[in-house]
C-alpha cells in the first residue's frame, strides 16, 4: 500500500471517531513512548532469546510495532512530512557521523 493510501485510511479511521482533537504533537509523542514500553514489555524476563521467539511473540511484536508506526504516521501527518523522507534524511545524516566505541 502506498503511504498516500494508508495515511488517508488512516485519518479517516481517526476522524470518523473524533479522536483528532486528541491527537496534538505532545500527545502522539506520548502514545508513542507507551507503545514503545508495550513493545518492550514483550521481552520482560526473557534474557535475550534473539530469534528464538515463537511465531505467537512475533506476531505480538509485529502487532505492537504496528502501533508505534501508527502513531508515528498521525505525527508525520501533523508535522506535514512523510516517513521516508525524514527517515533518509536522518541516514544521510548519520552516514557522514563518526562514533568511536570502546573494544
Amino acid at each position: 500500500m502506498q503511504y498516500d493510501q494508508l495515511i488517508k485510511e488512516l485519518t479517516d479511521f481517526r476522524d470518523s471517531r473524533g479522536w483528532n482533537q486528541y491527537h496534538t504533537l505532545p500527545a502522539l509523542a506520548r502514545a508513542i513512548g507507551i507503545e514503545s514500553g508495550e513493545l518492550n514489555e514483550l521481552f520482560l524476563w526473557d534474557m535475550e532469546k534473539d530469534d528464538r521467539f515463537s511465531d505467537k511473540q512475533k506476531h505480538d511484536m509485529e502487532l505492537e510495532l504496528a502501533d508505534i508506526l501508527t502513531y508515528c504516521y498521525y505525527m508525520c501527518d501533523k508535522l506535514g512530512v512523510k516517513p521516508d523522507d525524514i527517515v533518509q534524511e536522518k541516514l544521510d545524516i548519520n552516514k557522514k557521523r563518526h562514533w568511536k566505541f570502546d573494544e
